[in-house]
């Protein structure tokens, strides 16, 4: 599967959020729906991993490297699902947008392997992308002033998380599990001091 239709898969888990921003799901609701998508991506992966069970979506699903790992797709639902659970709408809703908006946009711009990080003018984008995303969220919940600083805040949270994948146990952090929330700690603790 070519990296083009990788990320437009990616880009589809704009769905989620945009079902809450269109008020077709309340956040509760949205909470409920990715926390049930986690249950069973989690059940797709144990099939996977540890049956050994080895249907042909999982080629349109995963790469190479995640042969014996647990899948980007299934990390971008803990990741998300991480977010939303733990923090309020106007934080949680950008911070998976960012994942699912500013990551593949990241991804067509230029990749990082685990030992180095990504180019920075591919950071910046990945910033500036992030930061346009969080923007009407933030301003919304706390003013304007406050609100420009609170998403680039959250920008930077999730520009740094999709810049550096560290290696912990020989295990790569992927970056749809670590964007997420990420960029929803960066907003809400500065949400704290403005």
């Amino acid at each position: 599967m070519s990296e083009l239709r990788r990320r437009g898969i990616h880009v589809s888990g704009t769905a989620f959020p945009a079902a809450y921003v269109a008020d077709l799901v309340t956040y509760a609701q949205l909470q409920l729906l990715l926390a049930g998508l986690l249950g069973g991506v989690t059940l797709l992966e144990f099939v996977r991993l540890v049956v050994g069970y080895q249907h042909p979506i999982y080629d349109e699903l995963t790469r190479e490297y995640e042969a014996d790992n647990v899948a980007g797709y299934a990390l971008f639902f803990v990741g998300a699902t991480a977010a939303v659970t733990l923090f309020p709408a106007w934080i949680g809703v950008p911070a998976v947008l960012m994942l699912s908006v500013g990551d593949p946009i990241s991804g067509v711009l230029g990749s990082a392997e685990a030992t180095t990080a990504k180019e920075t003018a591919v950071l910046v984008v990945m910033f500036l992308v992030c930061f346009a995303v969080a923007l009407p969220f933030a301003v919304g919940a706390v003013g304007r002033l406050p609100g420009v600083a609170v998403a680039a805040a959250g920008a930077a949270g999730a520009a740094f998380a999709d810049g550096i994948k560290p290696v912990v146990a020989g295990y790569v952090i992927d970056d749809n599990l670590s964007i997420p929330p990420t960029a929803a700690a960066g907003m809400w603790l500065l949400a704290q001091v403005a």
